[in-house]
């Protein structure tokens, strides 16, 4: 599929997560297969205040492209500025706008998903990103709407096309669903009827079954992945393998699953430092230790762990002693 100039060559999408696309993660999940990744949304106020915390998490390696990084905020002169210093700086493949997250401390502020309750506001932060990088295609991430009651998907897609937006995801739930229920995939396909622009689909994707239903019920362009990765980057190479080639792809033996958390513990260690690489490692824990004997123990061990020798030690010893681990464990 192709996003205005950018060719992407897999339509399967890791989502943009706070707290979780980070450099470490989004590694692992395009070494899988992912065919785009993106950053974790980013504040246009720290952007253009060049705050380096706010910096460091737009920052990325030539191995992850193609690559969007997702931006939000409420003022769209902010905006604007904020996408320009974004490209100046790091040259992206694509700027994403966040009109999709539902966190109260982002909407009660009038960014992320309020700026569905107010479309004039969400036209006029649209064109100034895209006026402002005209060179880099310029998509969008968004819900349905605020409430039941406030469906905006019909209404909204177009005026996005009309501004310039080459790509719109859905989220098909409303910010007062939150994470609750189910997605309305049927509005997917309303939007993807209503625009020219490619249309990615997004939520309830737990297998590559669920991922062909969306693709053959809605006729969207490309699928996007997110909760059903934390923990999970091999859900890229099952969802390619059995989309383009019909067949499933092995489930991660447990020594593959602990390997590949060490590993992850060590790119978070090496690009956020000893003492934050091993506070943000205590939630992937809880993530990738599952679903085998012992595994709750295992990963209460690792949790709540002083440092990282701790927990690098722990991980060490179950990988070098794992049948033993196993059968002590059952």
């Amino acid at each position: 599929m192709n996003i205005g100039s950018l060719h992407i060559s897999n339509p399967v999408f890791l989502a943009p997560m706070a707290g979780v696309t980070d450099y470490s993660f989004r590694i692992l999940c395009k070494e899988q297969g992912a065919g785009m990744v993106y950053s974790e949304f980013v504040s246009a106020h720290g952007i253009i205040r060049k705050n380096e915390k706010t910096l460091d998490m737009i920052r990325f390696t030539e191995f992850e492209r193609p690559i969007g990084i997702q931006i939000f905020g409420d003022d769209p002169e902010v905006m604007g500025k904020a996408a320009r210093v974004v490209v100046d700086m790091f040259q992206p493949d694509l700027i994403d706008i966040n009109y999709g997250c539902p966190v109260p401390k982002v909407t009660k502020k009038g960014a992320g998903s309020a700026a569905l309750r107010d479309l004039c506001l969400m036209d006029d932060s649209t064109i100034a990103v895209v006026e402002a990088v005209p060179e880099v295609p310029v998509t969008v991430k968004m819900r349905s709407g605020w409430d039941a009651k406030s469906i905006v998907v019909p209404e909204a897609g177009p005026r996005l096309e009309a501004h310039g937006v080459q790509a719109i995801a859905l989220h098909p739930r409303t910010t007062k669903q939150s994470y609750k229920g189910l997605s309305d995939w049927k509005l997917i396909k309303l939007l993807k009827e209503s625009v020219s622009i490619p249309v990615i689909g997004n939520g309830d994707i737990h297998t590559p079954k669920d991922a062909q239903r969306m693709f053959m019920e809605t006729g969207c362009d490309a699928v996007m992945v997110g909760r059903a990765a934390l923990g999970n980057p091999w859900i890229f190479n099952q969802l390619s393998a059995y989309l383009i080639k019909g067949s499933l792809a092995d489930e991660p033996t447990i020594q593959e699953r602990l390997e590949t958390c060490s590993r992850h513990f060590a790119l978070l260690v090496e690009s956020k430092g000893s003492i934050v690489g091993s506070n943000m490692m205590r939630k992937h824990f809880g993530w990738y230790i599952k679903n085998f004997a012992g595994a709750a123990a295992l990963r209460q061990q690792l949790v709540s762990s002083k440092d990282q020798k701790a927990m690098e030690e722990i991980l060490q010893d179950v990988m070098k002693n794992l049948g033993v681990y196993l059968k002590e464990s059952a």
